[in-house]
């Protein structure tokens, strides 16, 4: 009986082994989901749709994007951690639903460090301070000064709760010592349209999502978040310039999938992504929003998101925010 049991385990150990290569020779041979946890139009949103195309073109299958913006992005982690690990489904992850939430929400269903497998960080961009270009505040030293001496009035729209642009401004007003109403959206796009519209009066966001709004007029960049000026806006000072001393964040974009998906099946999902990101066009959009391309392997990705979770649980620790 031993002798067979023995057997019996050599044996599936021997087929385990096999499957993972055995898997990645198949794959993909049906299309594959990205899941983003905003809604369509904002800064992650166009970097995964752009990326998405390139990795279509690379694995001879189509990358559909499936937007969701639900409770800060929580349901659609939820839906990508219980989806079968065999590489269909892909999570856009950034700082909100990988880093941000599991500090800020009370009742976090999956901890998202622990429930997916690290593919690669794909780029990150600096953040804007924007303004409608009708406000009165025409410097990012305006915008202190009034914000300073009017605590509480001002509003600011976020891509919602935990989201970069949300963290990013709960950051600022740390730093700078102001204080401003946060009204979450489901993503950057719905939050810019109010923002133009004049409902709210500022917002930080993604240079991605705003780019074309600061080119066409329609709003004003009045700093950006990095620690050195973007090529984009040279004439736009950083904010740590303009008087919010020792600040700087920005936004990181990157994939992930489902615990346990085999890893030869993440390296082709990898190797595709890097080989997308580097091509000539996706690199051109990237350097249009002050981004270049990262392609990182598995294990750093996971090291800075551990990093990033340290931080960010510092600062909203500091603000003293939690949400149900």
């Amino acid at each position: 009986m031993i002798r067979i049991s023995m057997m019996g385990a050599l044996a599936l150990a021997g087929a385990s082994f096999f499957a993972g290569p055995a898997l990645a020779q198949d794959f993909p041979n049906r299309p594959l989901k990205l899941l983003v946890p905003y809604a369509a139009g904002g800064g992650t949103d166009a970097i995964a749709r752009l990326v998405a195309q390139a990795v279509s073109e690379r694995l001879g299958q189509t990358m559909v994007v499936e937007n969701n913006g639900t409770a800060g992005g929580n349901i659609a982690t939820q839906i990508a951690a219980s989806s079968p690990p065999d590489g269909y489904t892909v999570l856009m992850a950034n700082q909100g639903p990988m880093v941000v939430n599991p500090h800020l929400f009370k009742n976090m269903k999956v901890d998202p460090l622990a429930a997916f497998d690290p593919v690669t960080l794909i780029t990150s961009a600096p953040l804007a301070l924007v303004v409608p270009a009708k406000s009165a505040k025409k410097t990012a030293a305006d915008f202190f000064d009034f914000a300073k001496k009017n605590p509480g009035k001002l509003s600011y729209g976020s891509a919602g709760n935990g989201s970069a642009s949300h963290l990013a401004t709960v950051l600022l007003a740390q730093v700078s010592g102001i204080q401003a109403v946060h009204v979450p959206y489901r993503g950057a796009g719905p939050a810019l349209n109010d923002l133009v519209s004049g409902q709210t009066d500022f917002m930080v966001t993604t240079m991605p999502s705003v780019a074309g709004l600061i080119e066409s007029g329609v709003v004003r960049a009045l700093g950006v978040t990095t620690s050195t000026r973007t090529p984009t806006l040279p004439d736009v000072p950083t904010l740590n310039e303009a008087g919010a001393k020792g600040y700087e964040t920005g936004a990181w974009y990157g994939f992930v999938v489902p615990k346990g998906t085999p890893a030869p099946i993440i390296e082709r999902l990898r190797k595709a992504t890097i080989e997308g990101i580097n091509s000539d066009l996706v690199r051109a959009r990237f350097a249009n929003e002050g981004a270049v391309p990262i392609g990182s392997t598995p294990e750093e990705f996971r090291k800075m998101m551990e990093a990033e979770s340290a931080r960010w649980a510092e600062v909203v620790k500091a603000a003293n925010i939690s949400l149900n």
